[in-house]
This record gives C-alpha cells, structure tokens and sequence, in this order.
C-alpha cells in the first residue's frame, strides 16, 4: 500500500496506525524534558502541526500506548 501525505489528521495515533508520511519530530520531546520548564508556549503559524506535535506527546507520555 502506498503511503499518504495527511493533509488534515491531527491524530497522531491515525497517522501511524494508516502508515501516513510523517515528519519526525520527537528530538521535540528530548530538547523540551531537558529545558525543565514551568510552561511552554508553542507559537506557529496555522497549519504548522501545533495539534499534531501535542498529540505525539500524548501517545510518548500516555500508559495507554506503553506496548
């Protein structure tokens, strides 16, 4: 099956589960642990993948993907 460009799917469950192109940014998740920060705020134009980067943090961190 070929890959897709997901254009629309903030889910960032579907877009492995459908084997859907993906940029890779989970070194996001290292450099954001290590900077210990109360809060962070994450500005970027629309359509930059703000939903999506914040969902791939929910299946990194969530015991409901653990396996």
């Amino acid at each position: 099956m070929a890959r897709t460009v997901a254009i629309g799917i903030q889910d960032f469950e579907t877009c492995i589960v459908n084997d859907c192109f993906y940029i890779d940014k989970t070194s996001f998740i290292k450099e954001w642990w290590e900077s210990r920060d109360s809060v962070t705020l994450i500005t970027r134009p629309r359509r930059f993948g703000k939903t999506l980067n914040m969902s791939m943090l929910e299946c990194f961190f969530s015991l409901k993907y653990a396996d």
